[in-house]
Formats: structure tokens, sequence, C-alpha cells
């Protein structure tokens, strides 16, 4: 009797001074069961902290791994799109990950399996946790509007919560099977190829952070549904590749979310109140930038 193939999948780490997690990261993908892993493409933003060298070492024990070095920052757009070629032909399904994030054995068998049940599902998120085992704020999320975004700054979710929606859904309780959501950790995003060939690559606008939104945005308004699987886990460090520049990171997060908010809501909102929610952002980001450059930097924001 012949047995079904595997599902074939193919991935893509871009790396930023991660140190000795991305060697544990590209391990964790490489130990998946269930399913075919077809290759694991290391794109190195210019890191300076040995964690290259590493990787290297273990592409010449396994050639499914590959190293690609960019020798400057491109960006998590930018690295993540010239990757994209260098995935062998014929996976169904591609994992953007970050080097930071650990997945357990059976989580792409888990996540494949539920997209492969619900066919117009372009993108799946799974539980992604803290350290210390508690699920992290963003792993399942709803899409910032500029209001929602204001309601946030002026902390009105937080004094009315029962009032005012917030972003994450992290709270809420554990739904028993995969379900649709807005958006999911952009730790790890397990995307069908089809649908990326129809959707599109990452938004090179975007530096760092927010070109995790935008391609839930564009998805979506393609018809492709986002689920979250939460029987599938991942443990996620969070800021290993973002810690010496904290500030820096700020800047790009904010500024991110704003061309966020001009591509998708400009046409939608009355002007005045973009006007409002672009000073409340920057204003945001000064108050950060300057708690962060006093405590130097011990007190990011995640």
């Amino acid at each position: 009797m012949s047995t079904a193939a595997p599902v074939r999948v193919g991935a893509i780490v871009v790396n930023f001074n991660a140190g000795e997690l991305l060697v544990r990261c590209v391990r964790s993908v490489l130990q998946s069961t269930g399913v075919e892993i077809t290759g694991v493409v290391v794109a190195d933003n210019g890191s300076r902290d040995g964690s290259v060298d590493a990787i290297a070492k273990l592409a010449c024990q396994d050639d499914r791994v590959i190293v690609i070095e960019n020798d400057a920052n491109l960006g998590f757009a930018a690295a993540n799109n010239r990757a994209l070629p260098r995935i062998s032909a014929g996976n169904e399904f591609l994992l953007f990950l970050n080097p930071d994030c650990l997945i357990e054995p059976d989580t792409l068998s888990r996540m494949t399996g539920a997209m492969r049940e619900h066919a117009d599902a372009g993108m799946a998120g799974c539980m992604v946790t803290n350290p210390d085992g508690s699920e992290q704020r963003g792993s399942r999320r709803n899409i910032p509007t500029p209001m929602s975004a204001l309601v946030r700054v002026l902390g009105l979710d937080r004094a009315f919560p029962t009032r005012f929606r917030g972003f994450d859904l992290a709270a809420s309780p554990l739904p028993p099977r995969p379900v649709e959501v807005e958006a999911v950790s952009g730790a790890l995003i397990l995307v069908r190829k089809r649908a990326l060939d129809a959707v599109g690559p990452l938004d090179e606008g975007y530096f760092l952070h927010c070109e995790d939104l935008d391609w839930f945005m564009r998805f979506r308004q393609a018809g492709w549904r986002i689920l979250y699987v939460p029987d599938a886990k991942a443990m996620h460090v969070g800021g290993a590749s973002s810690g010496t520049a904290p500030v820096r990171v700020e800047y790009h997060k904010h500024r991110g979310m704003l061309r966020f908010y001009r591509k998708y809501y400009a046409d939608r909102y009355p002007l005045p109140l973009l006007w409002l929610v672009t000073l409340a952002v920057w204003l945001r980001f000064l108050a950060i930038a300057a708690v962060l450059t006093i405590s130097g930097g011990r007190a990011r924001q995640r």
C-alpha cells in the first residue's frame, strides 16, 4: 500500500545578531515531524555577533540549510524577499520565522493539517508563548485602526475594557479548534505558497515592524483567511535581534504604524483624526525613547 508523501515546507529566517538562539531556531525547524522540510534559508542582515559562523557550521552538517549574507541591514521585509528565490520549488507551504522563535516537533504538522482542512486559509499562526509558557501578547489579535490606536495611546482600553476593544486577544479564552482571526504573531507565519504567489511578497516600504500587518490586510483583501491554530505551539524569546538599539527599533515600529494607517485608512477616516493619531503616535514614541534612554534600554517595550 502506498503512503501519501509528507507535506513539503520551506522556511526563511532573517537574522540580525540573534546569537546562539539562531542555531536553536533552525534546529527546531529541521527536527519537525510529520512534514518534509525542504530547506531553511537564513538571510543575515550584517550580524557581527558570531551567529553567522555558527549557522554556517550547521549548514556544513545539513545541506538543507542555506546562508545568505547581505553584509548590511536591509530590513526585515527586504531580507525575507531576497531569500524567496532560494527556496526550492514544489513547497506547499512556506514558514517565515524569527530567529528567536523555537517551534515544537509537531508544530508544523498541526498547522499544515489545519490549513489543508481550510482550503481558503492563506496564512496561519500558532499559540506563541513567552519563555514562562504564557501566551504572548500579539499571538492572536485584531488589525489596528487609527481609532483603536488612539484609544490605546490614551489608555481608554485599559480604563474602560468593556467599552473599548483592544488589539490583543491573548487574554480571551483559548479556542478549542483552529479559528479565523484578523492577525497572528509576526514571529511565526505559515503561508500557503499558492496564496503568496497570488498576493505577492512583503512590502519593503516597511523596514522593521508592521510589514506583517500589511501582509495580513493584503491577504484578507484578496479573499484569503488567516487561521489561528491553538494546539500548535512556539516559544518566542523576543527582542533578541533588537536589544542593542531599542530606540531605533521603536522609531521604525511607530513609523511603520503610521505608514500602515496612511496606506489603508487615509480615505476612510477624517483628515483631522489622522492628524491627531499621527501626533499621538509620535508623542508616544518620544515618551518611550526618553524612558529607554534614561534606563539604558532596560525598559524596552515588548
